[in-house]
């Protein structure tokens, strides 16, 4: 028998007669979709519309169809970005499929609004196939200025990027992957100068070894961190085993320089960082071995991998995923100037310079106001997304990607 459909804006009806269900807000926000596509020109006659519409638009479009690059200034490409996805790692629920990864993307692109004035349309593919996804997003990229590639399953999200990056002469930025490690990279800046140190004198562990673990391994080591050790559901990522995949056995060649092996919490033992991507729990026994002084970022949500009062008896410096806790490890905080930035200046692509430079400046906001509980600034501050634009602008700009 089909399941009766209930109204979720009723604030009593719950489908059985006799019973009540307190009004659920989150259904009444939902109601229609959270976004709407609004003309930025008014249509309030026959003279607005002939210049809007037809014939007006046919001397643009002749224009374009000469200098193809004019499709930037008479039209919205220049500042519309495509959130793509497959529904297939969608926040903690997994693979729920195109239709309900939606108001997952809804949100994301008002985020890009809301906080980089970028304009986003959401676009839930009906396929899992790496090939059809590029192919796809290949063929829709005309209509738009960047790509933002979200909630794609590893591995297949390492292919699905560099290929459309190799194909594309567009920013393509799997935000799973390099916002967090942006973010993280901007924390972990500041935590190390709270504390006297360095990049370079920091070993850290990561739990997690899918899109975001990898690409943060990577990009603090591309910062100068100075050792990191990467596990998974079987221990340390290592170059002795031989149960890696491709992706796992090329992060191995370039982590671990400290050669361990065997379980995360072995690792932990006298590391100065810990980095958590991958839900399960942490031993406390584990955070207590770990340095003097440490970081613990356990990012996971709803329920981070060492919960705040465990972590906070031995680490100096404590972030989260959660908006409920100080220093909240944010993608909000990235991937809205990183895309105005590469925008503004039509970056062919987003390069490990400017994604640097993003953290630099995100880290910088924080400034003299440093301290134990405020090493990484809020999504709300005013300041996060024009310092973050104007660095990864420049960037762009001094690394000859920038095409004005």
């Amino acid at each position: 028998m089909a399941a009766e459909i209930v109204n979720p804006r009723s604030d009593s009806s719950t489908g059985h007669e006799g019973a009540e269900e307190p009004f659920d807000p989150a259904f009444a926000l939902h109601r229609g979709g959270k976004m709407a596509v609004q003309a930025t020109v008014p249509v309030r006659d026959k003279d607005d519309l002939s210049l809007a519409y037809t014939p007006g638009v046919a001397k643009v479009c002749t224009a374009i169809a000469e200098q193809p690059e004019l499709v930037n200034d008479y039209t919205w490409k220049s500042n519309v970005v495509a959130v793509v996805t497959d529904g297939t790692a969608v926040l903690g629920l997994g693979d729920i499929g195109p239709e309900a990864s939606l108001p997952v993307m809804e949100g994301k692109a008002i985020l890009f609004k809301q906080f980089g004035g970028v304009d986003a349309v959401p676009i839930a593919l009906a396929t899992t196939d790496a090939d059809e996804i590029v192919e796809t997003v290949v063929r829709m990229a005309p209509s738009f200025g960047g790509v933002n590639l979200e909630d794609i399953s590893a591995p297949r999200c390492f292919e699905i990027e560099r290929k459309l990056q190799e194909r594309l002469d567009i920013p393509v930025f799997h935000d799973d992957q390099h916002g967090t490690a942006v973010v993280t990279l901007a924390a972990l800046r500041n935590a190390a100068r709270l504390t006297g140190r360095t990049l370079g004198e920091l070993r850290a562990v990561i739990s997690g070894a899918g899109a975001a673990g990898v690409a943060i391994a990577k990009f603090l080591l591309e910062a100068g961190l100075g050792d990191v050790a990467v596990a998974d559901r079987k221990g340390v990522v290592s170059l002795d085993r031989d149960d890696l995949t491709p992706v796992k056995r090329e992060l191995a060649e370039i982590t671990n320089k400290a050669g361990l092996s065997g379980s995360l919490e072995s690792a932990l033992a006298g590391a100065d960082v810990f980095i958590g991507v991958s839900g399960g729990t942490v031993p406390e026994p584990a955070v207590a071995s770990m340095a003097p002084n440490s970081f613990v970022f356990a990012m996971a949500n709803p329920n981070p991998e060492v919960h705040p009062d465990i972590a906070h008896k031995y680490a100096a410096v404590v972030a989260t995923g959660r908006s409920d806790y100080p220093n909240q490890i944010n993608n909000v905080l990235a991937f809205p100037g990183i895309f105005a930035g590469a925008l503004q200046v039509r970056a062919s692509r987003i390069t490990e310079t400017m994604k640097i430079a993003a953290a630099e400046a995100l880290a910088g906001v924080v400034g003299d106001e440093l301290s134990a509980d405020y090493v990484i600034p809020s999504p709300f501050d005013e300041r996060v997304a024009p310092a973050v634009t104007a660095a990864v602008a420049a960037a762009a700009r001094a690394e000859g990607v920038a095409r004005r």
